[in-house]
């Protein structure tokens, strides 16, 4: 074979090795297209849908908190809605805005719930939680409010504090409503003695407090606060200052030396 034949074939195939990649990159172009253009229906799709939750949300809440404003035994309203845990003449008082479905309260009651059930068992603090909706405002559903209305009829039958703390230790993950489940919410109550009467089954499927709850989460958003949970000692933000935060540990030490 000439070496002229060797060359034309070589560049035949040259050519068409260059032929077959300009197909290939053509190819993978035309698949990122359409990929990409399915990603942009589904966050599309994803929007609308989060809009029709909220939407939905807030028609639920309607619903929910359609009733007389109804505070639970014991309630204060000082600074909003509250339901106060300990002696009324401690020293220290701290004041927690929650929302039962919300990721980080769970991480703050994880964190300091031994150190200020301990105070409050001393006499040292006391606590008032205000509860708020901030997640079903923001992601739709009704597990916020619900779950907060099932804690004030817990507050009636005497056993708040302890319902408060089985709610956040079975709280499920953000994007699940299943606080908006009132048998659910009765269910979680088996854990806490004495709690799963008539009386408390009533007033949770009745939702008795939720438009006490709904003016609680009000309270929360005429305060102008940023999110939750929003934790004050003696009216100060215990999370302020973020290099130096106050701990458990810190936390006690302060109320020891005031009720000194």
């Amino acid at each position: 074979m000439s070496e002229k034949n060797r060359e034309g074939k070589r560049t035949a195939r040259e050519r068409l090795a260059e032929e077959r990649e300009r197909q290939k990159r053509s190819d993978k172009r035309r698949r990122t297209l359409l990929v990409s253009a399915a990603v942009v229906g589904v966050l599309a799709l994803a929007a609308v849908g989060g809009l029709l939750a909220a939407n939905a949300g807030d028609d639920d809440k309607k619903k929910d908190a359609s009733g007389p404003v109804v505070a639970p035994k014991g309630a204060t309203d000082e600074d909003g809605p509250a339901i106060r845990h300990g002696k009324a003449d401690a020293k220290s008082t701290l004041t927690v805005w929650e929302d039962f479905r919300c990721p980080a309260c769970k991480q703050f009651e994880d964190g300091y719930r031994s150190t200020v059930n301990d105070l409050v068992d001393k006499g040292l603090l006391k606590v008032d939680y205000h509860l708020a909706t901030l997640i079903d405002d923001n992601m739709g559903g009704h597990g916020s409010l619900r779950a907060a209305n099932a804690a004030a009829c817990a507050q009636d039958a005497g056993k708040f504090p302890a319902y408060h703390d089985v709610l956040f230790q079975n709280q499920p993950p953000e994007p699940d409503d299943a606080f908006g489940d009132n048998d659910k919410l009765i269910e979680l109550a088996g854990k806490v003695d004495g709690l799963t009467t008539a009386a408390f089954k009533k007033c949770v499927t009745d939702g008795t407090h939720s438009s006490w709850v709904v003016k609680s989460d009000k309270a929360f958003e005429d305060a102008g606060l940023r999110g939750t949970p929003t934790v004050l000692l003696d009216g100060k933000n215990i999370f302020e200052d973020q290099k130096n935060p106050l701990t458990p540990q810190k936390l006690k030490q302060k109320v020891e030396q005031a009720a000194r």
